[in-house]
């Protein structure tokens, strides 16, 4: 029997059978994915096999992962040289960010990004708050959106407290599955709760069920919505570590980078100081945003050196 995995504890799961109902499941024995071992070999987003366990209590045994469509991951916060699932099988995904009260940085979006790119998951991201932007932060709005959007990516402002923009984001929602991430405090709960209140999500302990190190908790938690669709909630990401890209792929996760990398001198090129470099090029004549070109350094400075 088919199900899948809604919310995950570490140990125990929460899946969803073909029919609808749920089950609390527990793993039978170790999984080892695409021979890669990560901190959680079961993810929300899932399809799973499971077998009845107890009938009594409702609960069954998970037995077999079916093979992922794609999936997000990071760095575990525990082990910096393990990685952590954060869901599968997914659509697309948002990226909750804001320009004021807290400001997202521009690396964390880039970062978000390179995941995203990483494994062909769609990204949009979302400036919320924008009801408690001043002028500066308005220009500053026109400037990402016109970047973003210039790069590929899909751009939406909102804010909750007016609803400017709200109905936009739902429409995407709709019938797709999602993933939602972003910082602590950028809205993204409150936004779950206006616009699906029936899931009575918590804004401030967001994550109670998965007990203590909630500053280090990366579990998700997917629900249906009531027009079609699923969400995954993540809880506030502090940071996102970049796992298994090699620095010299780094620039092949950069939309407007990868169209270049052909036209540079050399097949090897890293895009900093070598000669006849396109993607130099590109910056200077501005094909290229020079701040999409500062995150490539940063991250690049980033990344440890491993054999692959």
């Amino acid at each position: 029997m088919k199900a899948t995995v809604y919310k995950s504890t570490g140990s125990w799961y929460i899946v969803q059978d073909e029919q609808g109902q749920f089950f609390n499941a527990r793993m039978l024995g170790k999984f080892k994915i695409d021979g890669l071992t990560s901190t959680n070999p079961i993810a929300v987003g899932d399809i799973v096999n499971i077998e009845p366990e107890n009938e009594k209590e409702g609960s069954v045994t998970i037995t077999n992962i079916e093979e992922r469509r794609n999936y997000i991951n990071r760095t575990s916060p525990a082990n910096k040289h393990k990685h952590h699932i954060i869901a599968s099988n997914i659509d697309q995904s948002l990226l909750f960010a804001t320009l004021k009260d807290p400001k997202t940085s521009q690396g964390f979006i880039d970062r978000f990004l390179v995941t995203a790119e990483a494994y062909h998951v769609p990204a949009i991201i979302v400036f919320n708050k924008k009801d408690v932007y001043g002028e500066k932060e308005l220009v500053r709005l026109a400037e990402v959106d016109e970047m973003y959007t210039a790069i590929g990516y899909g751009v939406q402002a909102m804010s909750i407290n007016t609803g400017e923009g709200v109905e936009a984001i739902v429409s995407i929602l709709k019938d797709k599955t999602t993933l939602l991430s972003g910082h602590s405090g950028v809205g993204k709960s409150s936004f779950i709760n206006k616009m699906f209140p029936e899931l009575a999500l918590r804004t401030q302990n967001v994550s109670g069920w998965s007990g203590k190190g909630l500053h280090t908790t990366t579990f998700a938690e997917m629900f249906d919505l009531p027009g079609g669709g699923r969400i995954i909630d993540t809880p506030g990401i502090r940071e996102l570590g970049l796992v298994d890209i090699p620095k010299n792929e780094l620039s092949h996760y950069f939309p407007e980078m990868r169209s270049l990398i052909n036209d540079c001198q050399f097949n090897n090129c890293m895009h900093i100081n070598e000669p006849g470099c396109a993607i130099k090029a590109a910056v200077n004549d501005g094909t290229v945003y020079m701040e999409r070109y500062i995150s490539y350094l940063t991250i690049l400075e980033t990344i440890e050196e491993k054999t692959y």
